[in-house]
């Protein structure tokens, strides 16, 4: 279940991890000129880390 925003008129982009690692369990993502790592646990949890 997605959250609601304060604003409800302007939801923010919902992505799918699974999608953004294409099935694996690692994706980078980058943020001006840092570049930060996502990944997924064997838990199924999401660890974001600079």
């Amino acid at each position: 279940m997605r959250p609601r925003p304060a604003d409800a008129g302007s939801e923010p982009p919902l992505h799918d991890a699974n999608d953004l690692t294409r099935g694996g369990n690692l994706a980078y993502i980058q943020l001006a000129d840092q570049l930060y790592t996502l990944r997924i646990t064997r838990a199924g949890k999401l660890i974001l880390t600079k």
